[in-house]
């Protein structure tokens, strides 16, 4: 990709345990594989970053500075084929079990929550201009609504909030293929260090 490529689609969503901050992030293959797709989405992915910050200015206006206080990271999604195995993962108190040929789901019971952490992975392919990855560690804080309506495909609408990856707090892991005459271009990247 280069400054002149237009990001045009959506992309597929992945998701993951998430093992630790002491971990390396698993390779691509291993985090993009069919068992870990969330469902197939509709409506495409939003990742927003908003920062909070502070200025200490004085009275005449003359001095001033600025620091970020806060950072926070939201992905979005409409998760558009899914099953009971979602709604576990969209959900700390969310608990599946299955016999008899039924998944049962029981939500509920704040003394039932997990507390994990996911690795979600949202892919954006694109054979001209080169892939885009996004990864965030985190957990769905939104909740959920299941709507069953008579003229449309019934969506969950997740917003994954994002928490620190890693040791340096990182939030967003974005992962782009770059064009092989650019300088660095061509090498296989994004691992995130300690």
């Amino acid at each position: 990709m280069n400054k002149e490529s237009i990001v045009l689609g959506s992309g597929d969503l992945y998701c993951t345990d998430f093992l630790g901050t002491d971990k390396a992030i698993p390779a691509d293959e291993e985090i993009e594989k069919e068992e870990n797709r969330l469902g197939h989405i509709k409506g495409g992915a939003e990742i927003e970053y908003k920062p909070e910050f502070y200025e200490a200015k004085d009275d005449m206006g003359k001095v001033s500075k600025v620091i970020t206080t806060e950072e926070e990271v939201t992905l979005k999604s409409g998760i558009m084929t899914w099953c009971g195995t979602t709604i576990e993962k969209l959900c700390q108190t969310a608990r599946v079990t299955e016999k008899n040929g039924k998944r049962i789901v029981k939500v509920g019971g704040m003394g039932n929550a997990t507390g994990k952490k996911y690795l979600l992975r949202f892919v954006h392919k694109d054979t001209e201009d080169g892939n885009i990855r996004i990864t965030i560690v985190g957990n769905n804080q939104a909740g959920f609504v299941i709507a069953f309506a008579k003229d449309t495909e019934t969506v969950i609408d997740a917003e994954f909030k994002a928490q620190p990856m890693d040791k340096e707090g990182t939030l967003i892991l974005y992962e782009e293929d770059m064009d092989k005459e650019e300088p660095g271009g061509g090498a296989s990247g994004g691992e995130v260090t300690e």
